[in-house]
């Protein structure tokens, strides 16, 4: 690991202008590329204390060997060489989209002397005219052949062009109408080009003038009366209606924009892209990558445009282009992308009317390209086999951990404290292993007390189960702790049914695993290695946990998520993964699937609690009742400060019933005012109890919701 003051550059030696910068190893490989408006700014952010720096950049600097830059006069030239260099050298810290496929795109070579229509793949060519890209090729074919019909434009290759040249024969397509046949001369190579350039522009949206064109030649055949020429012009315009009908109007006819979304999570980001032409979309694409350098939504969509537009000039560059995000800054961008098309091109964000709406159609898109990214990977059997095996090597386990636990905490400022057990097996998660815990030792915030009592209420009804089979042996006391659920299932306490060892697995004996009665047993499995959701502090309680349980053949380590970092019991320096391990992938996805069932029972725990009522703990006083109290009032306010009387008057309600929710009214101490979370707005008490303002699962409070170090976690 490199030092980075010991090649940082002297003071003075940076220049205050626009350039681009290179880091390279020990080896002189690049390994980053960056821009910037002032290099001296931009560089020194690099070479400060490394606490301060995020791991990805701390990661880079401590990797590189030397710094080197390069000065241009602007922004947008340094845009232009970050580009290529990026090309160039591939560097290992940049961002670097990977298409999830080879679109294929209708190409028309426009640079040969009879232009031929086709699909193409790869890099574009110089002349030739392109369309798309589609998402299969059967669908350029399916619309190639639709559009013959009209523009009966060459399609075969050299070789079949030069053999029907030499016979003085066409092929099939040119004795059925598909063709013109420039090969045996039936046409020009002038009018055959005229041709491809009314195919060309009929694809690129301009098709209201042509139709309007075919149907008074229709119209003019049928006044003549030479219906056979109007028929095959009425069937030229059902073809043409049928072709254009393959790609639904989205917006109005002159519309020529592409629309940019972008879908991420803090490992990796998915990238959409629906061109549209004409107010119609003609072609999808979507990339994938993994975020190796710390940077934001606007920075993603810069890589994005680089990547769409770096080899792109002219009409390939639209109009318009609609992001989530603008680069900062926007105007070096907008004027490459300008220089790029030779004219105006618009980047904005839409905030409204039809192309907000198909913004937000292409940003579901790149949603579902991530999970199902996600899901692809994490469902391949060698990659997850390769996980478990980089997990075994990294943390020095006798074996590859087939049955791992994860622990999380959750509250919302130290209220509602509860934690979440979620079971990985085989590297797939065992959704019905899953448990959920109130923390009923204590009160207040505490993460490391609340993960050793997790830790213990766990495994000593795992101590329990083993000692009702006799297997347990040690003399320690296996007996429930202080609000330990004896039958998780049925309290607040652990919940959720068990299911059985996964298939994959050697399972233990049968009596182990079930109940007389045949049902699988609670908390009867043991993990072969426990992670918990924190750093040292959070492992090193849940190894003493399990210490005091007596319990030595665990496997126990933390993933704190600030850093990704990998926390062994005792030591004093974390395990430190690389970014592209798979079993740093996998450990990511356990930890973050434990988060997230934490928090959605802490979050259901606070709606209700919300939702409750001082009524609720009047005896014998049920839901119809107490609607006919709220009724007859207008509101809680209303009805506790009513008098034994006044409350008598309700249907149904007996004088002793009235004396005791008088009773549970005085006791009750009444809350704060409500607020209405969407507004700020102080509300009156005139809502039904269990009403909220605002949504019940959103309490009246500021920060994110998902906050992890902030105010709930």
């Amino acid at each position: 690991m490199a030092d980075p003051s010991s090649y940082r550059p002297r003071p003075g030696e940076i220049p205050d202008s626009p350039g681009v910068y290179r880091f390279r190893d020990e080896h002189r490989r690049v390994i980053y590329v960056g821009k910037a408006k002032s290099l001296r700014q931009r560089l020194a952010n690099y070479f400060q204390d490394l606490a301060g720096l995020h791991p990805r950049t701390r990661s880079m600097v401590t990797t590189a060997a030397s710094v080197e830059w390069t000065v241009v006069s602007t922004e947008v030239e340094a845009l232009q060489l970050e580009y290529s260099w990026i090309k160039e050298f591939d560097p290992r810290f940049n961002v670097k989209y990977r298409d999830d496929k080879s679109y294929p795109y209708l190409a028309v070579t426009m640079n040969e002397e009879y232009p031929r229509v086709q699909v193409m793949r790869g890099h574009k060519k110089k002349g030739v005219r392109y369309f798309g890209p589609y998402a299969h090729a059967w669908a350029i074919r399916d619309t190639v052949d639709l559009m013959l019909r009209v523009f009966p434009v060459r399609t075969c290759s050299a070789g079949v062009f030069k053999n029907a040249a030499r016979t003085g024969r066409p092929c099939l397509l040119g004795y059925i109408g598909k063709c013109s046949a420039p090969c045996v001369e039936r046409i020009s190579a002038e009018d055959h080009r005229e041709l491809a350039e009314e195919f060309c522009d009929f694809m690129a949206g301009r098709t209201g003038t042509y139709l309007r064109r075919l149907e008074r030649r229709m119209a003019d055949a049928a006044e003549e009366m030479e219906y056979e020429r109007a028929a095959r012009l009425r069937d030229d315009i059902g073809a043409l209606k049928k072709a254009m009908e393959k790609n639904a109007v989205v917006l109005a006819d002159a519309t020529d924009a592409d629309l940019i979304a972008v879908a991420e999570d803090e490992l990796e980001a998915a990238v959409q892209i629906f061109h549209v032409r004409g107010g119609r979309v003609r072609g999808q694409r979507g990339w994938v990558t993994d975020k190796v350098e710390e940077i934001t939504t606007g920075a993603l969509v810069e890589h994005a445009l680089q990547q769409l537009y770096g080899e792109e000039t002219g009409d390939a560059v639209p109009r318009e282009v609609l992001v989530p995000a603008l680069p900062d800054p926007v105007e070096p961008v907008q004027e490459w992308l300008t220089g790029r098309r030779g004219s105006n091109v618009s980047l904005r964000v839409p905030l409204r009317g039809d192309k907000k709406a198909l913004m937000e159609t292409v940003e579901r898109n790149a949603q579902q390209a991530l999970v199902l990214h996600k899901t692809k990977r994490a469902s391949d059997l060698t990659t997850r086999s390769r996980a478990l095996e980089e997990i075994s090597d990294a943390l020095g386990l006798d074996s590859a951990p087939l049955r791992i636990e994860c622990y999380d905490i959750s509250h919302l400022q130290g209220d509602d404290v509860v934690a979440s057990m979620v079971v990985f097996e085989d590297g797939l998660a065992r959704k019905s292993e899953y448990r959920r815990f109130q923390i009923k030792g204590f009160a207040g915030q505490d993460d490391v007390r609340s993960m050793h009592e997790v830790i213990t209420r766990r495994f000593r009804r795992y101590l329990a189960e083993k000692e009702r089979t006799g297997e347990w042996t040690d003399g320690a006391d296996p007996g429930a702790g202080p609000g330990e659920q004896t039958d998780p299932g049925a309290g607040p306490g652990e919940l959720a049914d068990p299911g059985t060892a996964s298939a994959g697995l050697a399972e233990p004996p049968a009596s182990t695993l079930t109940e007389d009665d045949g049902r699988p047993k609670r908390f009867a499995y043991p993990p072969q290695l426990v992670v918990v959701d924190g750093g040292a502090p959070q492992v090193a309680a849940a190894r003493r946990a399990l210490d005091e349980l007596g319990i030595d053949d665990i496997a126990v380590c933390g993933l704190a998520k600030r850093l990704e970092e990998v926390w062994l019991p005792g030591d004093d320096d974390p395990v430190v993964l690389p970014r592209t391990s798979e079993g740093l992938y996998l450990l990511q996805r356990i930890r973050d699937e434990a988060h997230r069932f934490a928090i959605t029972y802490q979050r259901a725990k606070r709606a209700k609690r919300f939702r409750s009522s001082p009524l609720d703990d009047v005896p014998g006083l049920g839901e119809t009742r107490k609607q006919a109290l709220i009724k007859h009032f207008g509101s809680l306010k209303r009805l506790r400060s009513a008098t034994i009387e006044q409350i008598c008057d309700v249907p149904g309600i007996g004088r002793k019933t009235a004396e005791t929710i008088v009773a549970a009214l005085a006791q009750a101490v009444p809350g704060g005012p409500a607020v209405n979370t969407a507004t700020g707005e102080i509300m009156d008490d005139t809502e039904e109890p269990g009403q909220q303002t605002g949504s019940p699962g959103e309490p009246v409070s500021t920060g994110a919701p998902d906050e992890r170090r902030g105010q709930e976690r």
